[in-house]
């Protein structure tokens, strides 16, 4: 089970951090990822992090604003976001891929928690 957190309304320019609990002894084996969907959008990759090395992947919107991290100990991955812009609007989605590689595609992960809604605005 995954149980995303840290979502509400911030204005743009401001920063927000999400978590993502997860409740899965092998959570330190996972491969953990960020998704979003925006309203009458598709749903989008924002970024993922390697368990082995602590390595993260980020789509092309959160290069330079957004940052993964991980803590293993504590079952949890961060998305720590940066610079918001109302364009950053959607439902954050945590996800898991019971693999070391970094995959991007939606139907690679293989759980998914219910979200969290970000709203930027003024």
């Amino acid at each position: 089970q995954l149980v995303e957190s840290g979502g509400g309304l911030v204005q743009p320019g401001g920063s927000l951090r999400l978590s993502c609990a997860v409740s899965r002894r092998t959570f330190s084996s996972y491969l953990m990822g960020w998704f979003r969907q925006a309203p009458g959008k598709e749903r989008e990759f924002v970024a993922a992090i390697r368990w082995n090395d602590n390595s993260p992947y980020y789509g092309e919107s959160a290069k330079g604003r957004f940052i993964i991290a991980r803590d293993n100990a504590k079952n949890t991955v961060y998305l720590h976001m940066n610079k918001l812009k109302p364009a950053d609007t959607a439902v954050y989605y945590c996800a898991a891929n019971r693999g070391s590689d970094i995959v991007v595609a939606e139907y690679e992960y293989d759980y998914w928690g219910q979200g969290t809604l970000v709203t930027v605005s003024s």
